[in-house]
C-alpha cells in the first residue's frame, strides 16, 4: 500500500485538505492518505472546530510548532517534519498554498528524496515582500507535480519555463468545500445569533502585517469602518495579530457601536455571513475567490493580488490601500454599483477527484 502525507498548517490549508481526504476514500484499498499538523496557526478551540465542521480526521502527526519568528518557526517544522519523514517514509507528501509550513515541509522532502505536489501552484502576486510569495516561488520550484487552480497560474508557471508534463489545471480544491457544505452553511445561526438582516451589513476582515501592524494604517482603517458602520451594520471576526494591534495603539475602544468585533469563526458561520451580506472588505486571499463563486461583492484592501481570476472574471475589485479610495468603492456598491461576474472554469467541487486521479496515475 502507499503512503501519501498532506500537511495543513493553517486554517485556509484545512478547507484544500479536507476535499482531497475524502477523495482519496475511493483508493483505501491502494492508499493510505495521512495528515500532518505541523500547528502554525494553531487554537485549540477553532482547530476543533475546523476538523469537525470539515469532517476530517485527528491528525495523524501535530508537530505542535505554533510560535516564534518566521525563521524560527520554518526551522523547527523542518526538524519536526524531518523525523516524521524519517519514520513514516511515505511515497507522496501534498503541500497546499503558501504558508510557512508549504515550503518548510516541501524542502525537507526534497532534501529526503520524496515526490512533492503542490496544490495551488502557480499563483503570483509579483510582490516578494509579501512571505507568502517567496513560499509560493520556492514551493513550485520544488515540486514534482503542480495542480493550478486558475489560468493565470498556467501562464506564470509556463514563463518560469516549467514543463507542461508537470503541471495539471484542476480547479479550485477550496470550491470543493464551500460545494459540499453549503447545505451546513445554509443551516447555520449565525445571523439569528448576530441579529443580522441578509444583504444589510457588510463583513470585514483584516489581517495582513502592511495593513494593521502601523498605527497609522490600522487608524485609518478603524476611521474607515467607523464611516461605513454609521451606514451599516459591520461584522467584523477580528484576527489576533489585528487584535492585538488595535490594543497596543489604544484603538481598541474607539469602534462605532454598530461593529459587530468577534472571535474568529468556524467555516460555516463565517462562509454563512458571506454569503448573506451585501458586502465583504478583506485583506484576504481566499476569500476573493471564495465570494467569486458565491456571486457576492468583494472589495480587496490590498495593491495586489496573486488570484486575478476573480477581478478578471469574478466578483471581485482590487482597490488598493488607500482606505478613501476603499470607501469610495464601497459607496458606490451601496449606491448599487454591482460588479458583475461569473464562476471560473472547473471550480465545480469536483478538483479534489480530479487531483486524485491524477495522482493515481502518475505517482501511485
Amino acid at each position: 500500500m502507499k503512503k501519501v502525507i498532506s500537511v495543513v498548517g493553517a486554517r485556509p490549508n484545512f478547507m484544500k485538505v479536507a476535499p482531497i481526504h475524502k477523495a482519496f476514500a475511493a483508493y483505501s484499498d491502494l492508499v493510505q492518505h495521512l495528515i500532518c499538523h505541523t500547528g502554525q496557526h494553531y487554537d485549540k478551540a477553532m482547530s476543533k472546530v475546523f476538523f469537525d465542521e470539515l469532517e476530517m480526521p485527528q491528525p495523524a502527526f501535530y508537530l505542535g510548532i505554533s510560535s516564534g519568528s518566521q525563521i524560527e518557526q520554518i526551522a523547527n517544522i523542518m526538524l519536526a517534519f524531518e523525523n516524521i519523514l524519517k519514520q513514516e517514509k511515505p511515497d507522496l507528501i501534498i503541500v497546499v498554498g503558501d504558508v510557512n509550513s508549504t515550503i518548510a515541509c516541501g524542502l525537507v522532502a526534497s532534501r529526503l528524496g520524496i515526490k512533492i505536489v503542490h496544490v495551488e501552484a502557480g499563483l503570483r502576486s509579483f510582490d516578494r515582500e509579501m512571505p507568502e510569495e517567496v513560499n509560493r516561488l520556492l514551493t513550485d520550484a520544488l515540486a514534482d507535480h503542480l495542480f493550478v487552480s486558475e489560468p493565470a497560474g498556467l501562464l506564470n508557471l509556463k514563463h518560469e519555463g516549467v514543463s507542461d508534463a508537470k503541471i495539471s489545471y484542476v480547479g479550485n480544491v477550496m470550491i470543493d468545500s464551500l460545494v459540499a457544505y453549503l447545505p451546513k452553511i445554509n443551516a447555520s445561526n449565525i445571523l439569528n445569533e448576530f441579529k443580522l438582516t441578509a444583504d444589510k451589513y457588510v463583513l470585514v476582515t483584516m489581517h495582513r502585517p502592511s495593513n494593521v501592524d502601523d498605527k497609522e494604517s490600522l487608524l485609518e482603517i478603524v476611521d474607515f469602518l467607523n464611516d461605513i458602520a454609521a451606514m451599516r451594520t459591520v461584522v467584523f471576526p477580528i484576527h489576533p495579530r489585528t487584535r492585538n494591534h488595535l490594543k497596543a495603539f489604544n484603538l481598541d475602544e474607539s469602534l462605532h457601536n454598530n461593529i459587530i468585533v468577534c472571535d474568529p469563526l468556524g467555516y460555516t458561520d463565517f462562509m454563512c455571513l458571506a454569503k448573506n451580506s451585501e458586502l465583504v472588505v478583506t485583506d484576504s486571499g481566499g476569500i476573493q475567490e471564495e465570494t467569486t463563486f458565491l456571486q457576492k461583492q468583494c472589495i480587496t484592501v490590498r495593491n495586489n493580488t496573486e488570484r486575478p481570476v476573480t477581478v478578471t472574471l469574478g466578483t471581485n475589485q482590487l482597490i488598493g490601500t488607500n482606505m478613501q479610495e476603499v470607501k469610495t468603492a464601497v459607496m458606490e456598491v451601496f449606491g448599487g454599483k454591482i460588479k458583475s461576474g461569473s464562476i471560473p472554469e472547473l471550480w465545480d467541487g469536483m478538483t479534489a477527484k480530479r487531483i486524485c486521479a491524477i495522482l493515481m496515475e502518475k505517482f501511485l
